[in-house]
């Protein structure tokens, strides 16, 4: 079995679906859904973690300008293909209590929206790593400008704005290293294998870079995010931070650091700088927020910034830390937004100070508020803790100010978060509050296993660290390897 199993099951899934009538489109689509997760698990079950690439297929697609449908997975890929596999159906689980007009397009559009992303996290042909870039982004436009807030329209063609242009950069780049590559390939490999001056490496790196800090986002690229988040569907909004932003962290590990190694490290210091403003930045404007959403989409800001901080300080820890904690991530920020789009959906508000007391009349709900909240903040034993370490490990062993300021988000993520538990959560109801109803059916089972993730994840978090750690060993190599070839 190849990974274009993997690839072309949604796509299948989603022409189904399409077809269906809107009442059972959202049972179908989740049963393609697992069964996507089962095919993963599988993949998983028979994965040796080395470096090697598994799975693979290599298949002329374009043979006379050297385009290959050519794509595996390693390590690195394996981690973001659970993330999506693992997401994907308990995103559609989260909106089981809503009603969609045209249901079956919209549930049609997160199973080809879910082809995309595992495109881009498999693919090795850069060409095909375009064309599920732009697929993935496709999807989202219309889940937000069709099924979102009163300013969708505005905020979602900003949005596509934005991430277009990135897009278009990174072509460019794709393109100058194919023209660059002796064999004139799209290949991966062949473009790891090729040499670059310093001047042509810079041209790459910023092309690259452009495309990929846009969809992270990181400052000052990010102003596009708080205002999608907010006004995406609940679904859009745990799609978009649950997954989306991951294409471009994992962009920078696998395409941009090792193709120019050398434009990186000159502008290291400054991708560092804007990483670690952006997570003290979004931490202290996630305090002033008084809408629940819109934290949230602030929190993610940061925490993200931790993760490229990570990456960027180019140390085993931090991308061994940014490979689980975008998993983590995934996991906590998806089980927020979830919680209130079950707060909104009964309170019809998500104004942070017009509740509270929910706890004494929605005990279940109030136990997993909390178990996402504390595995958000980092709490030991939670799966956001192991994540947070090592990446302030490595941001630390790069410069010890730049982990010191990065540092300080971890308390002020902690006092934003807390202070928001404690104002919805606790004291005397209100005329609001007192009718909130406590979880049941599909909501309590998708907190159930979001719950389960957090802490199974924090006591034992060795064996997704085990599944990436030969691929990033591989990747610093080919990275230091290339570096030092350049430059001799």
């Amino acid at each position: 079995m190849t990974v274009s199993v993997l690839i072309f099951l949604p796509i299948i899934a989603a022409l189904a679906v399409f077809l269906l009538k809107n009442e059972i489109a959202k049972y179908v689509a989740l049963f393609f859904a697992v069964a996507e997760l089962a095919v993963a698990g599988w993949f998983l079950a028979n994965f040796v973690p080395d470096a090697t690439i598994q799975y693979s297929i290599n298949v002329p697609w374009i043979v006379k300008m050297g385009i290959y449908f050519n794509a595996g997975i390693d390590g690195i890929s394996m981690v973001m293909v659970l993330l999506t596999t693992l997401l994907v159906p308990l995103i559609i689980l989260t909106t089981y209590k809503h009603t969609y007009k045209n249901a079956s397009a919209f549930y049609a559009l997160i199973l080809f929206m879910q082809a995309g992303l595992l495109v881009v996290f498999t693919a090795l042909d850069g060409f095909l790593f375009y064309v599920g870039w732009e697929a993935a982004l496709i999807p989202i436009y219309f889940i937000c400008a069709m099924w979102g807030g009163q300013n969708r329209i505005r905020v979602t063609l900003k949005f596509f704005i934005y991430t277009f242009a990135g897009s278009l950069f990174m072509l460019v780049g794709i393109i100058y290293l194919y023209m660059q590559a002796p064999n004139g390939t799209y290949d991966l490999m062949q473009f790891y294998a090729t040499k670059l001056d310093p001047a042509r490496q810079n041209w790459v790196f910023w092309s690259f870079f452009l495309a990929f800090a846009i969809k992270i986002p990181l400052f000052p690229l990010h102003t596009w995010q708080p205002d999608t988040y907010t006004e995406a569907p609940s679904a859009g909004s745990m799609l978009l931070a649950g997954i989306m932003l991951k294409m471009g962290l994992y962009g920078l590990m696998r395409w941009l650091i090792p193709n120019a190694p050398i434009a990186f490290l000159h502008w290291q210091n400054l991708v560092m700088i804007l990483a670690v403003i952006g997570v003290l930045y979004a931490a202290i404007i996630a305090f002033t927020q008084k809408e629940g959403k819109r934290l949230v989409a602030y929190s993610s800001i940061s925490h993200v910034g931790l993760i490229a901080a990570g990456i960027f300080s180019l140390t085993l820890q931090g991308t061994q830390g940014a490979m689980i904690q975008m998993l983590n991530h995934g996991i906590n920020v998806v089980g927020l937004f979830f919680i209130w789009d079950i707060i909104s959906r009964q309170m019809n508000t998500m104004d942070v100070n017009q509740l509270g007391g929910i706890a004494k009349v929605a005990p279940k709900f109030a136990t997993a508020f909390l178990i996402i909240v504390l595995g958000t903040v980092a709490l030991p034993l939670t799966n956001g803790f192991i994540g947070e370490f090592l990446l302030l490990s490595g941001v630390y062993q790069y410069s010890f100010w730049f982990g010191l300021v990065a540092g300080l988000s971890i308390i002020f993520g902690a006092v934003y978060m807390l202070r928001m538990y404690k104002n919805v959560m606790q004291g005397e109801t209100n005329a609001l509050t007192a009718s909130f109803v406590d979880v049941s059916g599909s909501d309590k089972l998708t907190l159930i296993i979001i719950c389960i993730l957090i802490i199974g994840i924090g006591v034992y978090p060795q064996p997704i660290l085990h599944l990436s750690e030969a691929a990033v060993d591989k990747l610093l190599l080919t990275i230091s390897t290339k570096a030092m070839n350049v430059t001799l």
